[in-house]
């Protein structure tokens, strides 16, 4: 997330009002850059244990000198950390998904050597399975985001301050249409996003319980806001349907430059364009309030697949990312992995993702329903015969191998290995 820097992203003084149409020109221009997908990126969120005892609370001072350690080691990726203290690496756009794979893993090496020398460690758990939300990060925006998010209830404060995902980001496609078309990838990400939640749900426990739901994390997310987390509705071409949803949900904030920023209710940023607000929106109060929608795929220009749980061990964050890469960027792959998912539409229904019948038993049930698990073999599948034509090396595809013969194959998800957490309380295999 964007630090909150006004004078890098709030709007400068003289800067001009921005009207209306003008804002849906940018929308359609800015969020799907098309051309054959090159590119590859993975964010990846972290919680941050105690390395001998992952049940304990850290205390913030430690937690404090740990980020100071880690920033101050060299990496290639992005390094930010989140409400709660998540840690979280946005890798550089590489070239090819083994760029990707090996830039990333020598990264997470020397961060996990540096929180090591501290005794904590990274935790790759969709959601913190003992503790309560504890917001470490003051500043305007997660103020102004907390007191928005807390009209719809506590899942807010959860997802800010106890969650973490892998978030694999592709570039958005060609302009023609075909397997590798960007109206395809995005119709793929809404269907194949919901078999991504289920093979992948890791964290099925909150506070100590088990909550019902093989991904927890997805749960917190489709009840986090009426509008802020939603899919577009619709069948618009993607450019005029994400420009209306922009234009159509609301405002979280207003960012003053001095003081606490304001928290709007039912400000939609088309109203604000209209002279709703407390002063009429710039440029860079539109760029500032995309940071601020949550939809399971963001356009960003790229992709941004935004809808996968946190995955243990330390090379778990790779299945993911080498599966979603093969069967979006290998035509091949991507024309079969269509074929398979497209039924999948009629289970989904009418509503937007993710809340609708399909995200929700994804989410519930992972791999325990059928029709999910049928999707995802096939899914696999595909994956592994597309990801040697991609350049896989051999680790990459013995351990997108082995995830599929210890979970997929046999209709089970990471979730289904998690101990309890209060029979497990030093339960190691949850956090490395």
């Amino acid at each position: 997330m964007p630090p909150d820097t006004l004078g890098q992203h709030g709007p400068p003084v003289d800067a001009a009002p921005l009207g209306e149409e003008e804002a849906e020109d940018l929308l359609r221009g800015i969020c799907f850059k098309t051309g054959p997908p090159r590119t590859v990126g993975v964010e990846l969120e972290w919680l941050v244990h105690d390395r001998e005892h992952p049940e304990a609370l850290v205390p913030e001072d430690r937690l404090r000198a740990a980020a100071d350690a880690v920033r101050a080691t060299p990496l290639d990726a992005a390094l930010t950390f989140e409400p709660g203290g998540q840690l979280e690496l946005s890798s550089q756009p590489k070239g090819s998904l083994m760029e990707c794979v090996d830039a990333t893993a020598a990264d997470l090496a020397a961060v996990r050597d540096t929180l090591g020398r501290s005794g904590l460690t990274l935790a790759g758990i969709g959601v913190d399975p003992w503790n309560p939300p504890r917001r470490l990060l003051r500043e305007p925006r997660y103020d102004a985001m907390e007191a928005a998010l807390d009209r719809s209830g506590s899942a807010g404060r959860a997802m800010m301050c106890t969650s973490a995902s892998v978030q694999v980001c592709l570039d958005a496609g060609e302009e023609e249409p075909g397997p590798l078309g960007y109206g395809r990838r995005w119709q793929l990400g809404h269907l194949l996003g919901a078999v991504l939640v289920a093979a992948f749900a890791n964290s099925p426990f909150r506070q100590g319980r088990r909550t019902g739901w093989q991904s927890t994390r997805q749960a917190l997310w489709a009840d986090l806001d009426p509008a802020r987390t939603l899919a577009p509705q619709g069948r618009l071409d993607p450019r005029d349907a994400w420009a209306a949803h922009v234009l159509a949900t609301p405002v979280m904030c207003v960012r003053n430059a001095e003081g606490p920023w304001d928290v709007p209710e039912a400000l939609t940023f088309r109203d604000w364009i209209r002279g709703g607000g407390p002063r009429p929106p710039v440029r860079a109060d539109l760029d500032y309030h995309l940071t601020t929608l949550f939809p399971p795929v963001r356009p960003r220009g790229h992709l941004e697949l935004r809808m996968i749980d946190a995955q243990s061990g330390t090379d778990g964050w790779l299945v993911p990312l080498a599966v979603t890469t093969a069967l979006f960027d290998d035509p091949e792959a991507a024309e079969t992995v269509y074929r398979t998912v497209k039924p999948l539409a009629e289970t989904a229904g009418p509503p937007p993702a993710p809340r609708n019948p399909l995200w929700t038993a994804a989410a519930r049930d992972g791999l325990r329903d059928p029709e999910l698990a049928a999707a995802a073999a096939a899914c696999f599948t595909t994956a592994l015969e597309a990801l040697p034509r991609m350049g896989a090396s051999g680790h990459v595809l013995g351990t997108v191998a082995a995830f599929h013969e210890r979970y997929v194959a046999r209709g089970r998800c990471p979730a289904d290995d998690l101990p309890d957490p209060v029979q497990e309380s030093h339960g190691k295999g949850l956090v490395r």
